[in-house]
């Protein structure tokens, strides 16, 4: 058998993070297996359906990396199939017609509540057929009436429900639609699928569906249900937590090798290792490692874990990505020589950042026209130091090669000769001069980086910074 997993995501938004995880459980069981992992665009809601999330679910697939083995399916293209397995359903007596009204309905709801039954429908035309003519009806299955129905979940276990619970659910609608519940069954069987691994907010609806599965005499497939995934404080992950698209972590400077691993780490866990990459996880993923208890999204963790990735990246991949975020955060554009020394300075200033947004904080310092002082720096750039810049730079003039080495030699000849031999009274100003801040990467390797006519530049309007 092979292996055939599915995401189905309704295209009504942006990809939530939870609906990332299951897409990534589903790529990962299948690559493990040697299967195939397929998309369908669960599009039946035309009234909430958004174009503009399809194509932001397609771009979150490929941001993660999240390959699918087919062309898309929508499951609207699929709708006359749909309304022939209900016709043909109706026409083994497997399912029937409900004239009920929506007045009806409520009645009957209403009296259930009052004696305190399980509010459901209550089959009253199941057996009927004296449906009168030109009136409006549904199409309903038969649920078994007596009995019990167990789920075996490859994480949950077995799960069993008492058929009485489950209702003769509508399969047709009155203007001939057909049902969620229906088309996720058909669109399953006919693509194939042979392990659904979604939310066990889904458990419920997976009783029905099976319903339909064995009224069919269709195999059903193998189900793993996923615990949900919890906001900080134990509740629903919403917005009142912070970012839980992908969208907005990627726009906030993740990367999707971190996305994945903490996503991969949320519910499902190998011994103790936290750094898992995509390679390793389709060696490793099973069912056997899901947990059973719902997950706790922890930004500090995700933040932390993306400090990992952004630390051990290959710098030009960084310097590639943190364009955007220079642009939308500080008007700059990189040219070819701000480029090269980001690239040869970015050792020094990726080790200093959580996100590709603090990335592009730290690289100001190669990439800026101009430095700005911080308030900081602005204390260090005093009178008292300006004799320590004057001395640097006649001292970086005289450097007939400019690198870590002699830069180092120069200054520390400089504190010996007229600051006590104490090398932060000539660092600290120079830092300031240097960078505009008074944190940096190592002072030597910046100022190499810079090269020395740059250097020079930035001690000179230092200088006339303090003499103004």
């Amino acid at each position: 058998m092979t292996v055939i997993t599915r995401f189905p995501p309704s295209p009504t938004g942006m990809m939530h993070i939870g609906n990332a995880r299951t897409a990534l459980f589903n790529y990962l069981y299948a690559r493990n297996k040697g299967g195939k992992f397929v998309l369908r665009i669960e599009d039946t809601d035309r009234a909430r359906h958004s174009e503009e999330a399809v194509e932001a679910i397609l771009a979150s697939l490929d941001w993660l990396g999240l390959d699918y083995d087919n062309t898309p399916e929508s499951q609207f293209a699929n709708k006359q199939r749909h309304i022939n397995v209900a016709n043909e359903m109706l026409a083994a007596g497997n399912a029937y017609k409900c004239y009920c009204t929506a007045e009806e309905l409520q009645a009957m709801r209403d009296n259930m509540k009052e004696e305190g039954r399980i509010v459901a429908y209550n089959n009253m035309w199941r057996d009927r057929t004296d449906y009168p003519e030109g009136q409006p009806y549904v199409v309903r299955i038969k649920t078994p009436l007596d009995g019990c129905t167990v789920v075996h979940d490859e994480v949950q276990g077995d799960v069993k429900v008492e058929n009485k619970q489950l209702d003769d659910m509508i399969i047709l609608r009155s203007d001939g639609t057909p049902t969620y519940m229906l088309a996720v069954v058909v669109d399953d069987h006919d693509m194939g699928i042979t392990h659904v691994i979604r939310g066990d907010d889904h458990l419920n609806n997976t009783f029905r569906q099976n319903v339909i599965y064995d009224l069919l005499g269709w195999d059903k497939p193998s189900y793993a249900h996923l615990p949900l995934i919890h906001g900080p404080s134990g509740g629903k992950l919403s917005k009142r937590h912070g970012s839980v698209s992908v969208e907005e972590f990627k726009n906030e400077g993740y990367l999707p090798e971190t996305v994945n691993n903490y996503l991969l780490k949320l519910g499902w866990a190998h011994g103790d290792d936290e750094i898992i990459s995509m390679d390793e996880a389709v060696q490793l993923f099973d069912f056997n490692g899901i947990n059973k208890s719902a997950a706790k999204f922890d930004y500090a963790k995700l933040e932390n874990l993306n400090a990992h990735y952004i630390g051990v990246a290959d710098n030009q991949r960084l310097v590639d990505l943190v364009v955007p975020f220079l642009k939308q955060q500080h008007d700059i554009e990189l040219n070819d020589v701000t480029s090269k020394r980001l690239l040869d300075g970015m050792d020094g200033v990726k080790d200093r950042a959580k996100t590709l947004v603090q990335l592009a904080d730290e690289s100001l310092l190669y990439v800026k026209d101009k430095i700005e002082y911080t308030e900081k720096a602005r204390k260090q750039l005093n009178q008292d130091s300006l004799i320590i810049l004057k001395s640097l730079e006649d001292k970086f003039n005289l450097l007939d090669q400019f690198n870590h080495d002699t830069i180092e030699v120069a200054c520390r000849a400089l504190a010996d000769e007229a600051a006590d031999g104490k090398l932060g009274k000539v660092m600290m100003p120079l830092r300031a001069a240097l960078t505009g801040t008074d944190k940096s990467p190592s002072l030597f390797q910046v100022a190499e980086v810079l090269g020395k006519d740059e250097v020079l530049n930035r001690l000179k309007a230092a200088i006339e910074f303090i003499e103004k």
